[in-house]
C-alpha cells in the first residue's frame, strides 16, 4: 500500500512539471559509467526468484501515424510528462542492455548527448548484447534515409552480395538472433543472381520467420512456392508448421498429406501427420489421455502442453445484463468435460524456491494506480507475452481484442507502415478482467489440501502465475456454481458440477468461497465491477445482520470444540449446529449453506474415529444437504438393493470427496452394497476437482 500511495505521489508531483525541459542532464560518460557498474552488480546477484515492481501509468492512446509522417526530435527538445506526438526520435544504444521490468540502455542521438532508454514488454532477444543485433535496426531505418551520416560507415562496412548477406543471416540465425536474420536474407534476395539463389534465401527466411513466430508472414512468404504444380518441398513442411502453431490443425493436416503424397521418402512428414492428427482427434471428440500431461508438465522448463483446445459442449451467446456468457449445446451430466482449453498465453512461476532456482523466475508487483489496484504474480509477463504474440501473428488479435475490457475505450486494432499498432493499455486491461490464476496442476493443489488435514471451507491459494484462456473468459461469475475449473500446466479442463439441460448458462465462482461476513464476497467481486445477485447472495443481503453474527460466534464456539480432539462433546457440537440450521429461512436445496457444511463433515470424521458408522452417515449426508445436494437412498434403515441416488448435485467443493471418503468406509461396516456407490461417486468427484480420474486410485489408494 505504502508503494501504491507513493506512486500516486510522485505522479502528481511530476505533474506540477508538465511542459518543462530536463534540467541538470548527466553527461554521456556519467550515465554510462553509472549504468554498467549496476548492470554488473545486479548481475552477480541474480538467480532465483526476483521480485520486480511495475507500475501502468495512466493510459494513453498509440499512434497510428506513418514514420513518414513524423518530425525528428532531439534529446535536448524533449519534455517533461509530454507524449511528444506527431515526433519521433532516433537514438543509438551505448551499453550492453539491462533487463528488469523493461529492457534498458543508455542511448545517444547524433548530437551526442545521451538518456536511459526503457523499452517495456519486449521479447527476451531484444535484451541481447550490443553488436550484430544492431546491424538490423540501422539497416531498416536506412531504408528511409533517415540514419544520421555520422552513424552511416557502419552500414557501409557490409559487402551487399546475395551470398555474403546470406552467410550473415546464417551467423545472426545460429546466435538465435531471428529478426537480425529475416532482414539480412530480406536484403540478401535484391540481390539474387538466380532463382535458384532466391528460392533458398526464401526458404531461409521462411525458417528464421518461423523461429521468430511470425506465423503469419510465413503462411504470405511461402505461397508462391506452395501453389504450383510442383510444390517446394521445404515449402510445404514450413507451411505446415505455420499451420499448426497458428492450431489450424486440420488444415496443417492437409498440407502434410499432399506433402506426403508429393515426396513419400519425407520421414518427419509422417511424424508431424501423425501429431496434427492427434490434435484434430483432440479437437473433435475431448478425450485426452491425462496422465499423459502431467509426464509432459515435468519435462517441460514452462509446462506449455502440445495439445488443441475441445469446445464441442459449448457456445458464446448472449446473457442478458451479463453481457455475453457460455451455454451448453446438449444435456450434459455432472462430471462430464464440457471443455478443454489451451491457453492463449500462460505465465508460469515456480511454485517453490528449488524450482525457482532452476527456472529463475521473475515475481512482479503491477501496480495500477488509476484503478487503485495491486496484484502480485506475473501479470506483468502475461502482457509482454500476449503483445508480442499479437505483434507477430496479427491472425490472432480477435481472440483477445473481442474479450471484455470493461468501460475503458480502445482505439482498436491497426496497421501502420505494414506492421500491426496494439493498445497496449487495452492488452492489460483485458488481462486484468480475464486472466485467470493457475496451479501447475489442481491435483498437486488438491493433495496438499488433504495433507493439511484442515478443512477451510473452499477458499483456495492465490497463485502467482497466470494465464488468459479466451473461450473460459465468457464463463460469468455465480457463487452457486455449475461448472469446476481444474488446471495442467497450459491445459484448463471444466467440468460440470451438476447435471446441466441443454442451453443452459455455465458459471462458477471468480473468488472461492468461505463462510464470511456480510458483503465479503462483494467486496472480493469488485474489482470484475459487478455485483452477485445469486440465492446465495440475496439470503446474506435479507439476513438479520444479528442472526449473521450469532453464525459466527456459534460456528467460532464449535470450532473450539473441535479443538479439543478425541474429547470434544460430539452430542454438543451436534446441538450447536443444529440450532444454527433453524437461523435459515430458505432450504438448503436453494440457499447452501456455507457456515455449517464443513462442521457437519468434521463431526461424521469424528464419529468415525470412535466407530459409530450410523451417526458418521447422518452427519455425513447432512454435509451434504448443507451443500445443495439431495440424496435419496442412503439413510438409515439400509434395504439391501436399494442404490442411492442423487436427485440434486449440490455446491461442489474439494471436500465432497473427503466426505464419500467417510460415507464410504462407514457403509463398509453397515451397507456394503453402498460402499461401492460411494466409492463411484468419490472418483466422480475427484474427477470434477482436479480434471480426470485417471490418477484416481493413485491417489486414493491409501483409502480403498
Amino acid at each position: 500500500m505504502q508503494l501504491l500511495l507513493n506512486q500516486k505521489k510522485a505522479l502528481r508531483d511530476a505533474q506540477t512539471r508538465i511542459g518543462q525541459g530536463i534540467e541538470n542532464r548527466k553527461s554521456r560518460d556519467e550515465l554510462t559509467i553509472q549504468f554498467r557498474f549496476r548492470l554488473m552488480m545486479s548481475r552477480q546477484v541474480r538467480g532465483g526468484l526476483n521480485l520486480r515492481t511495475a507500475f501502468i501509468p495512466p493510459a494513453y492512446s498509440p499512434s497510428f501515424r506513418s514514420i513518414l509522417d513524423l518530425h525528428k526530435v532531439m534529446i535536448k527538445d524533449l519534455l517533461l510528462e509530454t507524449h511528444h506526438r506527431e515526433k519521433y526520435i532516433m537514438l543509438r544504444s551505448i551499453t550492453p542492455p539491462d533487463r528488469m521490468t523493461a529492457v534498458m540502455a543508455i542511448v545517444e542521438d547524433e548530437n551526442g548527448d545521451a538518456i536511459m532508454l526503457q523499452l517495456y514488454y519486449q521479447e527476451e532477444e531484444n535484451a541481447r548484447p550490443a553488436g550484430r543485433n544492431d546491424f538490423n535496426y540501422q539497416r531498416t531505418l536506412s531504408k528511409i534515409d533517415r540514419v544520421p551520416s555520422c552513424w552511416q560507415p557502419r552500414v557501409k562496412e557490409f559487402k551487399m552480395s546475395a551470398e555474403h548477406l546470406r552467410m550473415q543471416g546464417n551467423n545472426y540465425f545460429n546466435d538465435s538472433n531471428y529478426e537480425a536474420a529475416i532482414e539480412l536474407y530480406s536484403r540478401a534476395l535484391e540481390f539474387a543472381s538466380d532463382e535458384g539463389e532466391a528460392q533458398t534465401l526464401k526458404l531461409n527466411r521462411s525458417l528464421a520467420l518461423l523461429k521468430a513466430k511470425n506465423f503469419d508472414t510465413v503462411l504470405a512468404a511461402l505461397e508462391p512456392m506452395v501453389c504450383v504444380p510442383e510444390p517446394v518441398e521445404k515449402a510445404l513442411y514450413r507451411k505446415a508448421q505455420a499451420l499448426y502453431n497458428l492450431q489450424k490443425f486440420e488444415e496443417c493436416c492437409e498440407v502434410l498429406t499432399t506433402l506426403r503424397s508429393e515426396y513419400p521418402k519425407n520421414v518427419e512428414a509422417n511424424k508431424e501427420l501423425l501429431r496434427a492428427t492427434k490434435r484434430v482427434e483432440e479437437q473433435k471428440s475431448g478425450i485426452y489421455r491425462f496422465k499423459q500431461f502431467y509426464v509432459e508438465t515435468a519435462k517441460l522448463r514452462l509446462p506449455h502442453l502440445d495439445h488443441a483446445t475441445h469446445t464441442g459442449s459449448v457456445a458464446v451467446r448472449g446473457a442478458g445484463f451479463q453481457g455475453r456468457g457460455l451455454f451448453t449445446t446438449k444435456a450434459i451430466k455432472a462430471g462430464e468435460l464440457l471443455l478443454c482449453e489451451k491457453a492463449f498465453a500462460h505465465a508460469h512461476i515456480a511454485e517453490n524456491a528449488q524450482q525457482a532456482s532452476d527456472l529463475d523466475n521473475d515475481l512482479t508487483l503491477l501496480i495500477n494506480v488509476e484503478r487503485d489496484s495491486m496484484t502480485m504474480g506475473s501479470q506483468s509477463e502475461l502482457i509482454r507475452m500476449i503483445f508480442q504474440k499479437i505483434q507477430k501473428s496479427p491472425s490472432f488479435a480477435p481472440a483477445i481484442m473481442n474479450l471484455h475490457h470493461g468501460s475503458y475505450n480502445s482505439v482498436g486494432f491497426g496497421t501502420v507502415d505494414s506492421k500491426p499498432v496494439i493498445d497496449t493499455f487495452y492488452i492489460e486491461r483485458v488481462i486484468a478482467l480475464n486472466c485467470f490464476g493457475c496451479p501447475l496442476s489442481s491435483r498437486l493443489t488438491h493433495l496438499r489440501a488433504m495433507e493439511s488435514q484442515a478443512i477451510k471451507g473452499t477458499n483456495e491459494k492465490q497463485f502467482h502465475s497466470c494465464g488468459v484462456w479466451p473461450l473460459a473468459s465468457y464463463i460469468n461469475h455465480s457463487c452457486n456454481s455449475n461448472a469446476r475449473r481444474a488446471f495442467i500446466g497450459d491445459m484448463m479442463i471444466v467440468r460440470a458440477t451438476r447435471d446441466l439441460a441443454p442451453d443452459t448458462e455455465i458459471n462458477f465462482w471468480y473468488h472461492a468461497l468461505i463462510a464470511a461476513e456480510k458483503n465479503y464476497r462483494q467486496k472480493k467481486l469488485k474489482q470484475w465491477g459487478f455485483r452477485c445477485d445469486c440465492a446465495m447472495c440475496r439470503d446474506d443481503q435479507t439476513t438479520n445482520r444479528k442472526i449473521l453474527n450469532s453464525r459466527k460466534q456459534q460456528r467460532a464456539e464449535v470450532l473450539r470444540f473441535f479443538k479439543t480432539g478425541l474429547k470434544a462433546n460430539l452430542p454438543k457440537i451436534e446441538n450447536i449446529i443444529v440450532v444454527m440450521e433453524s437461523q435459515y429461512s430458505q432450504p438448503s436445496s436453494k440457499v447452501p449453506r456455507l457456515h455449517i457444511w464443513d462442521l457437519y463433515l468434521r463431526l461424521a470424521q469424528a464419529y468415525m474415529q470412535r466407530k459409530d458408522p450410523t451417526k458418521a452417515i447422518n452427519s455425513a449426508l447432512k454435509s451434504f444437504s448443507s451443500l445443495g445436494y439431495v440424496i435419496e437412498g442412503g439413510n438409515p434403515p439400509y434395504k439391501i438393493g436399494t442404490p442411492m441416488i442423487i436427485k440434486q448435485w449440490g455446491l461442489f467443493v474439494d471436500h465432497s470427496i473427503e466426505c464419500w471418503g467417510v460415507l464410504c468406509s462407514a457403509y463398509q461396516l453397515v451397507a456394503p452394497d453402498l460402499m461401492i456407490q460411494s466409492a463411484q461417486y468419490a472418483k466422480l468427484s475427484y474427477r470434477i476437482c482436479v480434471g480426470e480420474d485417471e490418477t484416481f486410485e493413485e491417489t486414493y489408494k491409501k483409502f480403498s
